[in-house]
């Protein structure tokens, strides 16, 4: 039988130092983005009880997490969401405070999609959740945020696609369609499949005009001018509130002067069961598929206890890394700037003259193990560091570099 122990399991990764870097890098800037934007760091468990994310809003399918058993029996699962947990925690240990609650995650979720098997079963995710505040300033807020990381993040010619679940829930008033049939449709809509919604609209024998509208859901995307074609689209209350929302979000963002980055599309329709409101997701043409999702899911933190409206985003670090490195912008780890070693009896002089290099912010190597000039200035030039600095027998400093 082969051995595993030198393989890894499908859909994990290895970093290596210069990803590794680079990945830290960029966690270090949404983590500043985040906290100097009023957001408040928290961390969860990497694994919870099956049931948080097993019924209700937000529910995974089985055969899409990773579960194991613990010492009681119970079903756990490696956390394939962070939002979830977020809102179980704000549900058990935030409900003494008054909202909102401003709250920003970096960590790993893990999941399994059986239909393709070369996506990760471990990522890494950095989001917020805005918690407590209705209403479209608080959704400009995220998605102005969302934007100020990906500027961050060093990401060239993003754009985020805003979307509004409950116009697609409008206009499905005016059908007789069960959910399971709603969920057919949505899918291909969202894919701007428009052979499959012509046929599957045929196949259901909906009302011509009913059916007209759904076929031009795929077309509504663009700018502004979006918004009036959706109006006449559909006389549903719900619909025409679904419009005002985006318009109102739209509007604060180029207020904020993020309009260049705004497009509308009234074909995408991630969860509608999750989701309850305003969606959003990032793109690049760097890559096929989106670097970050949210929107608003006003009746999730009720599955927990805590009826509270909520929204925020999810931003995938490794599809912006790979993103950043298509367009080049992955950065080089620095070398170290200096190279410190001494005669035998001068350990003492070398450690401190190393320490004292360290404290004034310059990263320092320290080698031991080299005795004498000759090998430490081929050291350092095989190394790439510019300077170097050897204790000699007499305690005296030979090399380039001044303490």
């Amino acid at each position: 039988m082969d051995s595993y122990k030198k393989y890894l399991p499908e859909g994990v990764q290895d970093y290596l130092p210069q990803e590794c870097y680079n990945k830290r890098q960029l966690e270090s800037v949404i983590r500043n983005r985040f906290f100097i934007s009023g957001y408040d760091e928290v961390e969860t468990p990497n694994f919870e009880y099956f049931d948080v994310f097993a019924s209700g809003i937000g529910s995974v399918r089985q055969e899409k997490m990773l579960k194991f058993i613990d010492s009681t029996g119970r079903i756990m699962v490696l956390r394939p969401d962070i939002t979830m947990p977020i809102a179980r925690m704000a549900a058990a240990r935030l409900k003494k405070q008054k909202p909102p609650y401003r709250l920003f995650y970096i960590g790993n979720a893990y999941g399994y999609e059986p239909a393709h098997s070369m996506q990760q079963r471990e990522f890494t995710q950095a989001g917020i959740e805005l918690i407590g505040v209705p209403g479209p300033e608080a959704d400009a807020e995220v998605i102005a945020l969302a934007i100020e990381a990906v500027e961050d993040a060093g990401l060239k010619g993003f754009q985020i696609e805003i979307g509004q679940v409950d116009f697609f829930k409008g206009l499905m008033e005016e059908c007789d369609l069960p959910f399971e049939k709603i969920e057919e449709l949505r899918g291909h809509i969202d894919h701007k499949n428009c052979l499959e919604v012509e046929l599957f609209l045929g196949a259901c024998g909906l009302d011509g005009g009913v059916r007209e509208k759904l076929m031009k859901l795929p077309s509504l995307y663009g700018g502004a001018e979006v918004l009036e074609q959706a109006l006449r689209l559909s006389h549903s209350k719900r619909s025409e509130a679904a419009v005002e929302n985006i318009r109102a979000i739209y509007t604060a963002l180029c207020r904020y002067g993020y309009e260049k980055y705004i497009s509308i599309d009234f074909s995408m329709l991630q969860s509608i069961d999750y989701y309850s409101g305003a969606i959003f997701r990032g793109i690049t043409k760097d890559l096929g598929y989106p670097i970050l999702t949210g929107g608003r899911y006003d009746g999730l933190l009720g599955e927990f206890g805590l009826a509270l409206p909520a929204t925020g985003f999810a931003l995938g670090i490794k599809r912006v890394m790979i993103a950043l490195e298509r367009q080049g912008a992955l950065q080089s780890i620095p070398q170290p700037q200096t190279v410190v070693s001494c005669a035998e009896n001068g350990v003492e002089l070398a450690y401190k003259a190393f320490s004292e290099m360290r404290k004034s912010g310059r990263r320092t190597e320290l080698a031991l193990w080299i005795k004498n000039t000759r090998d430490l200035k081929r050291y350092a030039a095989e190394r790439g560091v510019q300077c170097w600095l050897f204790i000699n027998a007499e305690g005296n400093m030979e090399g380039n570099e001044q303490i």
